[in-house]
């Protein structure tokens, strides 16, 4: 939306920058444009380090470069603002109105803002506020926005070669990753890689690769979860209906299994794993003689966390009764691992807490920090029955994006990420374990779960799901999950909602430090006090 001749300059890291007011006077009239006329006559700050963090030919630039595209917000229009963290009333900007105008609204968005830049574990919002942020693009920028080392992987990367189409040749970042990322897998068997885009392409992929190998067609996926909104990935989605709302009938040949969650089954969130593994287990046999036989079925397929649907670690025994019925009947057990793998869980993949062996594994998110990148891994004897040329996508395994990915690993080896995770994710749960032991908030909270850095906390509700909803409590404030999320940006902090219960997620970066967990942490304890007591 922005030209590309326009520069914003920042201050390098763990320094505060400051908008500088652009001039409306110093506006080159050749700049290119591709806003419409009613917004190209509005000026746009260019958002600069302090002065003394100014090269005098930076500073030249940056005056040469305001083109006039866009206005800066009024919170933002005098020179020297620094950025602050907490939010200000004021009616959006003319980059958020134009984007309200020209987006499809079939997008949601949780902050109404322009985010200009990102460092490290904050982002850096366009009316000057600077934002801690536990949301990491939903589980994508898990080593921290524009991490150094995978940024400059990446610009290297496009001074040799961007994009080679995979379905003509080899190109070097490619085979590189296979071969830092064979070492990694959860079992060896896990030998045939190919490269995608997003995780709804790998899942679709993955779909395919199934049907073909065992000459069937059903798949079974679980309640709750997400997999994707393409067609195939939408299908086998469960997490809420707003993904195939008025565009059915879906792909066929889908059956849902109960997952092993309480609040599915009404039971109190101290229920054993083992006792809802059960459970599970028994429906699934009753799914296998009542609604799709085993040689009418493909595959089972499971996110090792269940993301949308809540944050909910799969129990190993469960996943671990998936994989003999599996190799009882001769189903393939496809694991997803789009969100909580490559160390989110706190072990490179969530899989390897059950020790199970997955026949095809799909993975996406934090693979290439923030670039596009995709994978769909399984074993040479399963991929061998695909014919030649039945796989392949225009941008499939993009260059750029390898390289990056390739960098990832490097960067959690040498920097020792995954201590980190397991480091930071008992000082989060030590946090939001004694918000549930505070007398004055543990009615309003029912569970805090997860594995790793990806923690939820699931609070009560006065109307629930519906009028069936076993654990409606009348006496708490209604909607306390996206009120509390709400509050948070207001203080500085942007983190999420997840599920159709109240459930508010914790994604931050893997590589966060001590002091950015505790502030959020603080932030997080200070909206839970406000609202509760605001009812």
């Amino acid at each position: 939306m922005l030209s590309a001749a326009r520069v914003i300059q920042y201050a390098p890291a763990r320094k505060v920058p400051c908008a500088v007011a652009a001039s409306a006077s110093v506006r080159p009239s050749a700049a290119p444009s591709i806003c419409p006329k009613s917004v190209r006559t509005l000026t746009k700050t260019a958002r600069s380090t302090r002065s003394d963090h100014i090269s005098p030919q930076a500073r030249s630039h940056q005056s040469a470069s305001n083109n006039g595209l866009i206005s800066p917000h009024p919170a933002v229009a005098t020179a020297g603002h620094q950025y602050r963290t907490m939010a200000t009333s004021s009616s959006p900007s003319p980059s958020v109105q134009f984007g309200e105008k020209y987006v499809t609204a079939g997008l949601s968005r949780s902050l109404n803002a322009v985010v200009e830049k990102g460092e490290g574990s904050y982002l850096f919002v366009e009316d000057g506020r600077k934002m801690l942020d536990f949301t990491c693009g939903i589980g994508v920028t898990n080593l921290g926005h524009c991490h150094p080392r995978i940024s400059a992987a990446a610009a290297k990367q496009c001074m040799e070669v961007v994009h080679m189409q995979c379905s003509i040749a080899f190109h070097p970042p490619y085979l590189k990753l296979i071969e830092k990322v064979l070492p990694l897998m959860p079992d060896p068997s896990l030998n045939s890689f190919f490269w995608w885009n997003s995780g709804s392409e790998a899942i679709e992929a993955a779909i395919k690769i199934a049907r073909t190998a065992t000459g069937r067609q059903n798949i079974i996926s679980m309640q709750g979860a997400y997999h994707g909104r393409t067609f195939g990935a939408m299908a086998v989605t469960k997490s809420k209906t707003v993904y195939s709302e008025g565009v059915h009938p879906l792909m066929p040949g889908v059956y849902t299994l109960p997952y092993p969650y309480w609040h599915h089954f009404g039971l109190p969130p101290s229920t054993p794993s083992s006792q809802l593994s059960s459970l599970c287990l028994a429906q699934l046999d009753l799914l296998l003689k009542q609604q799709t036989a085993p040689r009418d079925t493909a595959a089972i397929l499971i996110e090792t966390v269940l993301g949308e649907g809540g944050y909910i670690p799969a129990p190993p025994e469960f996943l671990r009764g998936l994989r003999e019925v599996c190799d009882k009947h001769g189903i393939l057990l496809i694991i997803d691992e789009v969100q909580c793998g490559y160390g989110r869980a706190g072990k490179q993949f969530a899989i390897e807490y059950s020790g199970v062996r997955p026949d095809i594994m799909t993975i996406a998110k934090g693979l290439a920090n923030g670039f596009p990148l995709s994978g769909v891994i399984s074993r040479k004897e399963i991929t061998d029955k695909l014919k030649a040329g039945s796989m392949g996508g225009t941008y499939a395994g993009n260059a750029v994006a390898c390289a990056a990915a390739c960098e990832v690993v490097d960067v959690m080896r040498e920097e020792k990420v995954l201590e980190n995770v397991n480091e930071r994710s008992q000082e989060l749960f030590t946090a939001l374990n004694a918000l549930r032991n505070n007398p004055k908030l543990a009615p309003c909270i029912l569970d805090v779960r997860g594995q790793g850095l990806m923690v939820a906390v699931e609070f009560a509700s006065p109307v629930g799901t519906g009028a069936h909803d076993p654990f409606v409590n009348p006496s708490v404030p209604k909607s306390l999950a996206s009120r509390i999320a709400k509050r948070c940006q207001e203080k500085g902090m942007l983190i999420l909602t997840t599920s159709v219960y109240e459930v508010i997620r914790f994604i931050p970066p893997l590589n966060i430090t001590k002091e950015d967990l505790a502030k959020g942490c603080q932030i997080f304890k200070k909206a839970v006090e406000e609202v509760v007591r605001e009812g």
